[in-house]
C-alpha cells in the first residue's frame, strides 16, 4: 500500500519543511545518479521500502516503494525544491486521532510495557475519560501501528552483523569525494599561538585531492568554502563521504549537498576503517609536506597554503601511486573523469549561509553584531538573511528573502546619516535639512528611507 505524503500547513516553520524535504533528499541520494529506466531501480527501491526511518513530522516508520519513486521523479524534475512538502489541503478538518490523545497512549505504553493493545485502551478511556472521549475512535490496528512506528511495541530480534569488511574502489572521478580534518601545526596569529586544521578532500578512484587548505577552525563556516573550492576546481562529485563531526552534521552542509545533487554519506561512528584513503593521505601529507613548513613558513594561513598547493599540484599529482598500479592520480583523473558534472554560473548562491531575522521596528535586523536597514514593508515580518559566512561581517552582501522570495540587498545603518534626518510636521515625511546635505557621509543615501513608504511610527 503506498504511503500517504507529508503535507503541513501554511504557518509550519521553514525548518520543517526544509528538514521533511532533506529527510526525501537523504532516501533517494544514492538513486539520482541512475538513468530513469535502471535495471536495478526497482529492487533498490524494495530494499529501501523495507527500512525503518525516523520521518520528520511523521509518525511512520516506512515509506512505500511508489512513494520513493515519486520522490525519485519530482527531483529530477524539478531539483531541490521540488522536494519540500506541499500545503495540506484539509486545514482545519479533524484528524484521525487527537494529538493528545496520541501522546497519553505512548506514555502509557512506554510506562507499562507488557499492557497489550485492549488492556491499554481500556487503561486509557478509565483514567483519561476527559480526554478520551467516545467520540475518539481509537481502532485497535490503528493503535499498534501507531505503537509500532514509535517503538514501543516488542520486535524481533535484528539480525546478527558480521565485522567482514572489504577493500572498495570507485571505477570513475567523481563517483566518491572522501573528506575529513587533521590537526595542523600552530602559528602565531595576532600575537598568540594558534591551532590550524587542514581541511581536505580526496577523489575515491583517482587520489586526486580535489582542494585542501589550512584553516583556523574545522567548523561549518571554514569547511563550506573549502567545498566549494574543491568543486570549483574538480566538478560535483556523486557522493561525499565524511565522518559525524559537528561541520559534516550540520544542517547547511545538508542543504548544499542536496541542492548539488550530492549523496552526504557519513560513516558509522567509531569505525574509521571505510575512510582508510583519507587516513593514508594525511599520513603522505605529515611525512612529506609538514617537513617542508620552516619557520619562514609558518607566519600566516597563506604562506602555508602556497607551500600546501604547490606540494599538491607540483609533487603529489604526479607522483606513481602504488594502489593504483604506479599509475599517478592526475593521469587516471584525466583517463576516467569524462563523465564529471562541472559546476554551474551560480555555484556560489548554493553556498550562501542562512539566518532568520524579525524586523525591528526601526526597520533594522542585526547579524553578527553588525546593523542593517531593510524596507520599512518588512517591519514585523520574519525574514531570511542570506550571506557568505567566509567574509567579515562588516564586508558581507546580505540577501533579504521572505516567503521564498528575494526582496533586496540590506544596507548597514549609517548612525550618523540617521543624526540628520527630520520629520516634516506638515507631510509628516521624512526629509534632511538644508546646508547639510554635504556633511553626510558616503554610505546610506537616506532619500531611499522615504521612497514609496510612510514611516510616521519609526521616530
Amino acid at each position: 500500500m503506498q504511503s500517504a505524503p507529508i503535507v503541513t500547513t501554511p504557518t509550519e516553520p521553514c525548518e520543517r519543511r526544509r528538514e521533511i524535504a532533506l529527510f526525501r533528499y537523504g532516501v533517494i541520494a544514492d538513486l539520482v545518479q541512475l538513468e530513469p529506466h535502471h535495471r536495478g531501480l526497482y529492487k533498490q527501491l524494495t530494499e529501501k521500502a523495507a527500512r525503518d526511518y525516523t520521518i520528520p513530522g511523521s509518525l511512520r516508520r516506512h515509506v512505500a516503494a511508489e512513494t520513493i519513486r515519486g520522490w525519485l521523479r519530482d527531483y529530477r524534475a524539478g531539483g531541490f525544491d521540488a522536494l519540500v512538502p506541499r500545503e495540506r489541503a484539509d486545514v482545519g478538518s479533524a484528524r484521525s486521532i487527537p494529538v493528545r490523545v496520541v501522546d497519553l497512549l505512548c506514555q502509557l505504553k512506554d510506562d507499562t510495557p507488557g499492557l497489550t493493545i485492549p488492556g491499554l485502551l481500556k487503561l486509557v478511556r478509565a483514567q483519561h475519560a476527559d480526554v478520551v472521549t467516545d467520540e475518539v475512535k481509537l481502532p485497535e490496528s490503528t493503535v499498534h501501528r501507531l505503537l509500532a512506528r514509535r517503538g514501543l511495541m516488542k520486535k524481533k530480534p535484528d539480525d546478527p552483523t558480521s565485522n567482514d569488511r572489504r577493500r572498495f574502489e570507485h571505477e570513475n572521478a567523481g563517483d566518491l569525494w572522501m573528506s575529513d580534518v587533521m590537526y595542523g601545526p600552530k602559528i602565531r596569529d595576532a600575537g598568540r599561538l594558534r591551532r590550524t586544521y587542514l581541511i581536505a578532500f580526496i577523489d575515491d578512484a583517482t587520489r586526486v585531492v580535489p582542494f585542501a587548505t589550512f584553516a583556523f577552525s574545522e567548523g561549518t563556516v571554514c569547511y563550506l568554502p573549502a567545498l566549494e573550492q574543491a568543486v570549483r576546481r574538480r566538478g560535483i562529485p556523486k557522493r561525499l563521504y565524511v565522518d559525524n563531526g559537528s561541520a559534516f552534521r550540520s544542517k547547511q552542509l545538508s542543504v548544499v549537498c542536496a541542492k548539488l545533487g550530492i549523496a552526504l554519506i557519513h560513516a558509522k561512528p567509531y569505525a574509521p576503517q571505510g575512510k582508510g584513503k583519507m587516513e593514508r593521505w594525511f599520513r603522505t601529507a605529515r611525512m612529506q609536506l609538514l617537513p617542508l613548513l620552516h619557520p619562514e613558513q609558518l607566519v600566516s594561513l597563506d604562506a602555508m597554503n602556497r607551500v600546501l598547493a604547490a606540494w599538491i599540484e607540483g609533487e603529489y599529482h604526479h607522483a606513481p601511486h602504488r594502489s593504483l598500479g604506479d599509475e599517478a592520480p592526475a593521469d587516471k583523473w584525466a583517463r576516467t573523469s569524462e563523465g564529471v558534472r562541472m559546476a554551474s554560473a551560480d555555484l556560489g548562491d548554493h553556498f550562501l549561509a542562512e539566518q532568520k531575522r524579525n524586523v525591528q521596528k526601526d526597520r533594522t535586523v542585526t547579524l553578527d553584531g553588525v546593523a542593517f536597514e531593510v524596507d520599512a514593508a518588512l517591519v514585523g515580518e520574519r525574514v531570511t538573511l542570506r550571506f557568505d559566512p567566509a567574509r567579515k561581517p562588516d564586508k558581507r552582501t546580505v540577501e533579504v528573502w521572505h516567503q521564498g522570495r528575494r526582496i533586496e540587498i540590506a544596507r548597514r545603518v549609517d548612525i550618523l546619516a540617521n543624526c540628520f534626518v527630520k520629520r516634516s510636521s506638515s507631510t509628516k515625511n521624512l526629509e534632511i535639512p538644508k546646508g547639510v546635505g554635504a556633511d553626510i557621509p558616503d554610505g546610506l543615501a537616506m532619500r531611499e528611507l522615504v521612497d514609496g513608504h510612510n514611516d510616521e511610527d519609526l521616530f
